[in-house]
């Protein structure tokens, strides 16, 4: 029971931290990414369609993203979801292809990007606690429940609490790889 408790709350902190990987590759920096494009929606025919349904993204240089649609009458669909995002991106179109250089980003750029990123890392750690909080919650209704006895339920917030660590320890680790990678010129 108090395995399952453990097992429960180790599939939780680690969604947690899936997620902030998840919305961490959003974050532009100074180089080309194509997790980037992953929230420009593209206007295909009257219908918003991510923009990875629609082409292959490719990034064939550090400060280049090329796109290159499946359907030619699809070019300035994605040409002008590119404009209207807020990545401040402009993209160039050959007729075949289109090619988004990603210009460097200055230094107050860089460190509003950091304070943001930082931010976006305390409210995963905050996340982690709340499953922490959870599991030792549950677990001193089992003590109170006579389900487990104190010795148990020492043992088990102990381990509870090591786990916790691991996972915040993973959470500052992905945190300071994006601040080396905005930081980096």
């Amino acid at each position: 029971m108090v395995n399952d408790i453990i097992e429960e709350m180790k599939v939780d902190m680690l969604k947690s931290v899936n997620s902030m990987k998840q919305a961490l590759i959003k974050v532009r920096t100074g180089r080309a990414s194509i997790g980037i494009m992953d929230g420009v929606m593209v206007d295909y025919y009257g219908t918003p369609t991510p923009m990875n349904q629609l082409a292959t993204l490719a990034v064939p240089e550090p400060r280049l993203i090329t796109i290159q649609p499946w359907d030619k009458g699809a070019l300035s669909g994605i040409e002008k979801a590119i404009m209207k995002s807020e990545l401040g991106l402009t993209p160039t179109n050959d007729g075949k292809i289109i090619r988004v250089p990603i210009p460097p980003l200055n230094e107050e750029r860089r460190r509003e990007l950091v304070k943001m990123v930082k931010k976006m890392a305390e409210d995963f750690r905050i996340e982690i606690r709340n499953h922490r909080r959870g599991a030792n919650s549950i677990l001193k209704d089992l003590e109170k429940d006579k389900e487990i006895n104190k010795d148990d339920l020492k043992s088990s917030q102990d381990k509870v609490q090591e786990i916790t660590d691991g996972y915040i320890k993973q959470i500052d680790d992905v945190l300071s790889e994006k601040e080396k990678e905005i930081m980096e010129v």
